[in-house]
């Protein structure tokens, strides 16, 4: 009887299935901060002044090669709080409120099931609505320390002090800071820019700023970890610390470099929770990590099975997969601006593919251009006076491709697409991003007012690409993206594209006949004109976009002012950025424009329009 005990004992501990009185579970506590890239003694930046985190990671595992999934907080967290991909689930643009399919749960939701007290303080900007049992406590009060006696807790919380507002708002990095000694005060002189940020003392305040923000989150910290201690129950608990994406600065948040994805990650596990031979203190792991990859790893290290939808892959606990070749990320609407770029990452190299190269890397957006780094770059813009890898960023269009190697250009300026000596890794790279984007049914090359549209019609956005004849749109939606900015050896192409059943297919066949604006083509100002009427209203605007490129602007005016005055927001935002890139071509619909000030719910109509009012009447108004 005994042996048979013993046994259940056994095959309950293995499959994560133990109760309370028969095994201890442990405690895990998440500190996330906002906005920052490793700059962090432990990680080799002799400026930072980080001693609690350098401790910690003394303490624990330092985490070498950690990603986001894409280089701003609300994608990327509604990927960490349920294990999945941004754009399989259709969070991927900013600000957006997607319906998660009934199965899809916040991780937390699966450790509540099993006995665990769960607090969140306080952010969660998930982009869905929070299911209300993935809560204990989800406030500005919420605390571990407000559990039953014998709970095991799951506490996160959240320093919003390094924000890229606390580097931009002066009020707000004094608050931060105000704490701070001399002696962990910054000297902006004495630190190292990167390359592509105009040197110029402005900017090196904005640099001053974040580390001492950092500084000043360290201290959070460490208070944090000394009131776990005087609990009594570090020994019990596993820490983690990571941050939601880069640094809050132009060309790092919001983008795929290592700038905006590449984050600090550091976990401590006290002893009685290693599996084999992991969380050794002061050992430093170079594995792929994925932002994603957090929610599985919690379930695991909780004793608690990973469900099978979750495209993350655990890395600590026991019976794990294999690690991962390659990390991944996204671009997508960032506020009132689209540009679709995603990236893969390995350990040594950087693929990124930008399906929408005709627009620059500094679009317009009036967030990023409040901020005091980004003002001097658009003075010197003016003047003509940037320099090298800072005059790189201020073209007026991408490359369709980018390859790096962060071994030898850790900063990622030398572009290395062209080089023949690399074609194979390129090659591989985008077969990589390929295979990604059809495996995890990416729906972020469909507008979003097509998505809006379809989730409707299917219940949720994962199921959008999920339809019996999805693997053939996927294919031939990939395909026609691609075209679109391949050049004019591709019009034949997507000439045949704008037949297509589907709407996004067509699309992206009208794009790429705008990017190509051929207007000596007869058959394309033909077919262009037809889609004017098409049934899909994000056809229609890339249509009046298409034409207008190619000299025919008055045709486009009738599908802009309706699109302008229609009901779903986000393709009056789209026929918005249309008359905002057509500049002096849209002196015609300057009322309506003028309407679109007062557009109601959607702020971000208002400030393209605002942007192309400033443009097109030559005021110097404020943007909103």
């Amino acid at each position: 009887m005994m042996i048979r005990i013993v046994f259940v004992i056994l095959f309950l501990a293995m499959f994560g299935q133990v109760t309370n009185g028969l095994a201890k579970r442990p405690n895990i506590l998440w500190l996330s901060a906002e906005d920052i890239s490793p700059h962090i003694g432990c990680y080799g930046d002799s400026k930072a002044i980080t001693p609690n985190l350098d401790r910690l990671a003394k303490q624990g595992v330092l985490y070498t090669h950690a990603f986001t999934t894409a280089g701003v907080c609300a994608p990327c967290r509604s990927g960490i709080i349920t294990g999945m991909y941004q754009t399989t689930i259709g969070t991927h643009h900013m600000r957006c409120n997607a319906k998660l399919p009934e199965f899809v749960k916040p991780f937390p939701i699966y450790l509540r099931e099993a006995g665990y007290y769960c607090t969140n303080n306080s952010k969660t900007d998930y982009q869905f609505s929070v299911p209300k049992q993935t809560w204990d406590a989800s406030s500005s009060n919420a605390h571990w320390k407000n559990r039953s006696s014998d709970q095991p807790f799951f506490a996160v919380f959240n320093f919003t002090g390094c924000h890229e507002s606390g580097i931009a708002g002066e009020r707000k990095y004094r608050s931060v800071t105000k704490n701070l000694k001399p002696l962990q005060r910054q000297d902006p002189v004495k630190l190292e820019l990167p390359p592509y940020y105009p040197d110029t003392p402005i900017v090196r305040e904005d640099w001053k700023r974040n580390y001492e923000l950092i500084t000043a989150m360290d201290k959070w910290v460490g208070a944090h970890l000394r009131a776990l201690r005087a609990s009594g129950e570090a020994d019990n608990t596993i820490v983690f610390f990571w941050s939601d994406h880069g640094v809050g600065l132009p060309r790092a948040k919001r983008w795929l470099y290592d700038s905006g994805t590449r984050i600090p990650l550091i976990v401590r596990i006290p002893e009685i929770f290693r599996a084999s031979s992991q969380g050794l203190p002061g050992t430093f792991d170079q594995q792929l990590i994925s932002s994603i990859d957090f929610a599985p790893t919690v379930l695991k290290l909780a004793g608690l099975a990973v469900p099978d939808y979750m495209q993350g892959r655990a890395f600590l606990g026991n019976q794990l997969k294999a690690h991962r070749e390659y990390v991944y990320g996204a671009r997508d609407r960032m506020d009132e601006r689209y540009d679709i770029i995603r990236m893969v990452r390995g350990k040594r190299f950087r693929y990124i593919r930008n399906y929408e190269p005709l627009k620059p890397y500094y679009q317009y957006m009036n967030t990023p251009e409040k901020g005091a780094t980004m003002k001097e770059i658009r003075r010197l813009e003016k003047s003509g006076s940037l320099l090298s890898a800072a005059r790189l960023f201020s073209a007026k269009k991408k490359p369709i491709e980018e390859l790096y190697d962060l071994q030898n250009d850790p900063h990622e300026i030398r572009n290395l697409s062209d080089n023949p000596d690399y074609i194979e890794q390129l090659k591989k790279m985008r077969r990589a991003h390929y295979s990604w984007v059809r495996e995890t049914r990416d729906i972020g090359l469909l507008p979003e007012a097509e998505i809006i549209e379809r989730e409707a019609l299917y219940g949720s956005r994962y199921e959008i690409l999920r339809q019996k004849d999805s693997s053939s749109i996927m294919m031939r939606l990939g395909e026609t993206a691609a075209l679109a900015s391949s050049g004019k050896n591709s019009l034949p192409m997507l000439l045949r594209a704008i037949n297509d059943t589907d709407a996004a297919v067509r699309y992206w066949g009208v794009i790429g006949i705008g990017n190509i604006a051929p207007r000596d083509s007869v058959n394309a100002l033909f077919v262009t004109r037809k889609l004017l009427s098409d049934s899909s209203a994000s056809v229609r605007i890339a249509a009046g976009r298409a034409m207008a490129r190619m000299g025919k602007p008055e045709e486009s005016f009738p599908v802009l002012k309706k699109a302008l005055a229609g009901t779903n927001q986000w393709a009056r935002l789209q026929a918005a950025i249309v008359l905002d890139e057509m500049e002096t071509q849209g002196r015609p619909l300057i009322p309506e424009l003028k309407k679109a000030l007062n557009d109601q719910p959607n702020k971000y109509i208002v400030r393209v329009a605002n942007r192309a009012l400033n443009d097109l009447l030559n005021t110097n108004n404020e943007v909103r």
